[in-house]
């Protein structure tokens, strides 16, 4: 049996880093996983590659509403 190793969870370079961070991010065999930052050991959801990809890319070309 393979041993899984544990994700390595990290922040958006965008988040304010005083503790107010609403989500961490790590890298998965199939897609990415995205839990509460200030819950790490509550729920994760976990994104397929396809649609991590589709929403990475929405955000690269939204325009801001400010």
């Amino acid at each position: 049996m393979a041993v899984r190793s544990e994700p390595r969870w990290f922040k958006s370079s965008y988040s304010g880093g005083s503790g107010t961070e609403c989500v961490e991010c790590a890298h998965a065999l199939d897609g990415a996983l995205v839990r509460d930052s200030k819950n790490a050991n509550g729920p994760v959801v976990a994104v397929r590659a396809h649609a991590w990809q589709a929403f990475i890319r929405a955000l690269r070309t939204a325009k801001p509403e400010c």
